[in-house]
C-alpha cells in the first residue's frame, strides 16, 4: 500500500481507497498550492462570498491547468501483471466487475462510444492497459516542462485532488464539506455549499447547471447517469462498492448521499422543460416556437431556434427568449403551425399552469398525452424527461456495510498555517492510515522508508525504458547526465519517480541516479546494484561501473540495493 502511495495509478487507488485522501493530503502540505494565495489574482478573496471564492478558484485553475489522459505519459501495463499484484487483495470477478481498466465499460453508453477505442487504446489487445498515475500538484505543475504543453495538467483524479485541495487553502471551504467520488472510469467532488456543487475535471457545475441542457452539463452528468459511484472519501473515513467495511462516519455518508441525492433531482419547470429539450437535440424537430410577428403569430423549427443560441447570450429557455427570436432571420419562420410538431410555447403554459410531479404517475400521463406527436414516441420522451430531471445515484449502500470505529479525525482546520497542517499529520500516523499514506504520497524520503519508493520506482516506470530502448548504454548515460539538474519537487527530501524525471527531462542527482538504475537494470535485471546517497550526492554503482550525481536533496548517508 505504501508503495502504491508513491506511484498512485488509477488502479491501485480502486484496490486501496485510503489512497485517495492521501493524495488530497499530500496536497495539503505541498508548498505550491499554499503560494496560490499569494497570486494577484486572490487579492481581497477573504472578502467575497464563498461561492464567488469557489468561481475564482476555478478560473485559476482552467488557465493554469490542462485536462490530460494520454497514453504517453505514464505508458502501459497489462491485465495479467496487475491482476497477480491486486489479487491477495480482491478476487479476478470483482476486480473485472467494477474497474474500467479490467474489463468494466458501464451502461450502454460507453459500450456505444466503444471505451477502449474512445482511450486511444484500440491499437493493443484486450490485455494492454493504460498505467495511469495520478499527479501531485508538483507532477501536474511540470508538464509545461512537457513537449506540447504550456501549463500544467493533470487526468480527472489528480485534478479532484487538486481542487479539494485548493478549495480548503484558498477558498477556505471546511474539508468536512468537501466529498471526492470515484466511478470506475472518473473522478469528482461533491462540495456541500448552498445547493451543491460538483468539481468535474477543471469546472464546476452548480445545481441549476445540472439541467440546463449545455454540451458542458451533458459531459458532468455522464458519469452519474452512467455508472456506479465505487468510492466517496472524506476527512472521517471511506466507502467502496466492493468492500463490506467502511471507515466513514455512518452520519456523515446518510448526510452526504442525501444531499448528492437532493442535487440530482430537479423538479419540472417551463424551463427546464426548454433545457431538457436543448439536451436532447434529436427530438428539437419534433417541435416547433410560436412567436408574433407585428401582431400575427408565426412560427420556427425549435431546433432553428437553438442554433441562434450559439455564439450569443440569449436563450431560448428564459426571458431573454423574445430578444433571440428578434435575431432569427425572417425566412426562418413561416406564418402556418407546423404539421406533426409539437408548439413549446403551449407544452411550457401547461407546465406553468399544472406543475406535474414526475413521480406522480397521474401527473407523467397526462404530460405523456401532451406529447404525442406523428414524430415522437411518448412514452420514450416521458422516460428521457424523467431520467433528465432525476438521475438516482448508484452509491454504495450503507446497510449491507459494517461500519468500524473511525481513525482519530483529522482535525485540520481552516485557521491552520500549512506548518500546523504537516505537523497535525505527522502526529495521527501511528493511528491513523490515511495520514501516514499521505507523506508516501508526498514522496518524503526524510520522513519515510526509501524501500516503497525504490519498489515502485524499478517496477512500475515502464516510460523511460520504452523511451530509452533504442538508444545505446553510453547513449542513455549521457542522456541522464545532460538532464536539467533541478527537481521539480522544490523541498529536500522530496523526490520524483523515474518517469517523471525522464518526462520533464530534469532532475536532482538522487533522481537521475534513479532513473539510470531503472534503465540499467531493465537491460540486465539479474545484475546487482545499489545506489549510495549522501547529503550532496548519489553514486549508482552496478557492474564495476560507478556513476556519481550532485544532490540538493540532503538525504542522510544510507546504501539502497536495487
Amino acid at each position: 500500500m505504501r508503495s502504491a502511495a508513491v506511484t498512485l495509478s488509477d488502479m491501485e487507488i480502486f484496490v486501496f481507497p485510503e489512497l485517495m485522501m492521501a493524495l488530497l493530503l499530500a496536497n495539503l502540505m505541498s508548498p505550491r498550492i499554499w503560494k496560490w494565495r499569494e497570486d494577484p489574482w486572490f487579492a481581497g478573496l477573504a472578502k467575497m462570498k464563498p461561492y464567488r471564492r469557489i468561481t475564482r478558484l476555478r478560473q485559476y485553475i482552467m488557465d493554469h491547468y490542462a485536462f490530460n489522459l494520454d497514453l504517453e505519459t505514464w505508458g502501459l501495463t497489462t491485465q495479467e501483471r496487475e491482476m497477480a499484484r491486486f489479487l491477495p487483495f480482491l478476487d479476478e470477478e470483482t476486480i473485472r466487475r467494477s474497474n474500467a481498466l479490467f474489463g468494466y465499460e458501464g451502461d450502454k453508453y460507453y459500450f456505444d462510444i466503444d471505451i477502449r477505442t474512445h482511450f486511444g487504446l484500440g491499437k493493443y489487445t484486450s490485455e494492454t492497459i493504460p498505467y495511469w498515475k495520478t499527479e501531485t500538484v508538483e507532477a501536474m505543475d511540470a508538464f509545461c516542462h512537457k513537449a506540447g504543453y504550456s501549463t500544467g495538467a493533470g487526468e480527472c483524479v489528480s485534478l479532484a485532488a487538486l481542487y479539494a485541495a485548493a478549495l480548503f487553502i484558498v477558498a477556505g471551504i471546511p474539508l468536512k464539506d468537501i466529498y471526492l467520488m470515484a466511478t470506475p472510469l472518473h473522478s469528482q467532488n461533491y462540495v456541500d455549499l448552498e445547493e451543491g456543487i460538483l468539481t468535474n475535471n477543471r469546472r464546476l457545475v452548480t445545481r441549476k447547471m445540472w439541467c440546463n441542457g449545455t454540451a458542458l452539463s451533458a459531459q458532468a452528468r455522464r458519469a452519474l447517469e452512467n455508472e456506479q459511484v465505487t468510492l466517496v472519501a472524506h476527512e472521517t473515513g471511506w466507502i467502496h462498492t466492493v468492500y463490506p467495511e467502511a471507515t466513514i462516519s455512518l452520519e456523515v455518508y446518510r448526510r452526504f448521499t442525501g444531499k448528492l441525492r437532493a442535487f440530482l433531482d430537479t423538479p419540472l419547470t417551463d424551463e427546464v422543460m426548454g433545457n431538457f429539450l436543448r439536451h436532447k437535440r434529436d427530438i428539437q424537430k419534433c417541435f416547433q416556437l410560436r412567436h408574433a410577428i407585428h401582431g400575427v403569430s408565426h412560427y420556427v423549427p425549435l431546433e432553428v431556434a437553438f442554433q441562434y443560441e450559439e455564439g450569443g447570450s440569449s436563450l431560448v429557455t428564459d426571458a431573454t427568449r423574445e430578444k433571440l427570436l428578434a435575431e432569427i432571420d425572417m425566412d426562418q419562420f413561416v406564418a402556418e403551425r407546423i404539421q406533426g410538431r409539437i408548439v413549446l410555447n403551449d407544452l411550457e403554459d401547461a407546465v406553468r399552469r399544472e406543475k406535474p410531479d414526475l413521480n406522480n404517475p397521474d401527473d407523467v400521463a397526462r404530460l405523456k398525452t401532451q406529447f404525442a406527436c406523428s414524430c415522437l414516441n411518448a412514452e420514450w420522451a416521458m422516460e428521457s424527461l424523467i431520467r433528465f430531471c432525476h438521475v438516482e445515484p448508484r452509491v454504495p449502500d450503507p446497510g449491507v456495510r459494517t461500519f468500524s470505529v473511525p481513525a482519530p479525525p483529522l482535525g485540520i482546520t481552516k485557521d491552520m498555517t500549512r506548518e500546523a497542517v504537516i505537523a497535525r499529520l505527522e502526529s495521527l500516523r501511528a493511528s491513523n492510515p490515511a495520514a501516514d499514506l499521505a507523506f508516501y504520497a508526498y514522496r518524503d524520503l526524510g520522513r519515510t522508508d526509501a524501500e516503497p519508493f525504490l519498489k515502485a520506482a524499478l517496477e512500475r516506470n515502464p516510460v523511460s525504458v520504452a523511451g530509452a530502448q533504442a538508444m545505446s548504454e553510453d547513449e542513455l548515460i549521457a542522456v541522464v547526465k545532460a538532464m536539467t539538474p533541478e527537481s521539480i519537487y522544490d523541498e529536500p527530501g522530496r523526490l520524483a519517480q523515474p518517469d517523471e524525471v525522464w518526462n520533464y527531462g530534469r532532475g536532482d542527482g538522487v533522481e537521475k541516479a534513479l532513473l539510470l538504475a531503472n534503465l540499467l537494470k531493465a537491460r540486465n535485471p539479474g545484475a546487482a546494484a545499489r545506489v549510495e546517497v549522501a547529503p550532496d550526492r548519489a553514486v549508482l554503482v552496478m557492474e564495476g561501473q560507478s556513476h556519481e550525481f550532485a544532490s540538493s536533496k540532503g538525504l542522510k548517508a544510507q546504501v539502497w540495493n536495487v
